[in-house]
């Protein structure tokens, strides 16, 4: 089955997480699939509008960590998790940000850690009233995802709180903090965001165009990309940590939460 489906539908492409009885974990090869298909949309000139959803009850459980491929975990050293999350992970979600073409994130159940990095770079978040979004990678001796939204999307103090505690923002909380757009019914998630989507694609496409530049060069010269690039190193020295204490058990057991997700 391919991990990620791609189809327009009146001047909007949608871009579908198809790994649902993994509650859509993301492996090296959905990730690179994901990026195709951002890229596809981006080059396609009867596309204006991006939406990103997924199959089954999850939108994300973040990333596969016991089967994205790759060396064995006595195997791996820093130099090669830097180098595997430069690419997949932070020059992905950056240049899904910087498509220029406006996008929406329709979220539903849990969105988990690596979850975050797609729902994040897209320009509106319309989520299910289930909806959950969670960081807990602290548990593994890191102080958050590669991609450092938190500040940005929540303010630094709630920000802090998520990561301190791991705990899951409900959608009703993301959308008072203004990180989600709208909450839905779970029923009503796609039938919204596709209906958001084609209102959008009314407006002239080369408007839109410079409209999402003008809000992302204004975060940029706020701070936020060299925050971001600064964030990255900071990310990998918690793999430094992990490396050297052992850490991979810990990164096991994580990943063991999500495979409770499977069979939810």
């Amino acid at each position: 089955m391919d991990q990620i489906l791609y189809e327009v539908k009146d001047r909007v492409a949608v871009i579908t997480l198809n790994r649902p009885e993994a509650a859509n974990a993301q492996t090296m090869a959905l990730l690179d699939d994901l990026d195709a298909a951002w890229s596809r949309a981006a080059s396609d000139a009867e596309v204006r509008v991006i939406v990103l959803k997924a199959n089954g009850r999850h939108f994300s459980s973040g990333h596969d960590l016991k089967g994205g491929g790759g060396p064995a975990p006595d195997k791996i050293t820093l130099e090669h998790i830097y180098g595997v999350e430069a690419r997949r992970y932070l020059e992905y979600t950056l240049r899904w940000r910087n498509v220029p073409k406006p996008s929406i994130a329709a979220v539903q159940g849990k969105c988990i850690a690596g979850g975050l990095m797609l729902c994040w770079p897209c320009d509106l978040i319309v989520a299910a009233e289930n909806a959950q979004f969670s960081d807990p990678v602290v548990h593994m001796g890191i102080g958050g995802v590669e991609y450092h939204g938190h500040t940005w999307e929540l303010g630094p103090r709630k920000a802090k709180e998520i990561l301190f505690t791991g705990r899951p923002v409900t959608a009703d909380e993301a959308e008072k903090v203004g990180m989600v757009n709208r909450v839905v019914p779970l029923d009503e998630l796609e039938t919204t965001a596709m209906e958001l989507a084609g209102q959008i694609a009314q407006m002239h496409p080369f408007a839109l165009r410079q409209a999402k530049r003008a809000v992302n060069q204004t975060l940029d010269v706020q701070g936020f990309y060299a925050a971001v690039q600064s964030v990255f190193d900071i990310h990998q020295t918690g793999h430094g940590n992990a490396l050297s204490d052992g850490g991979f058990p810990v990164l096991m057991r994580l990943d063991g939460m999500k495979d409770k997700l499977k069979s939810q």
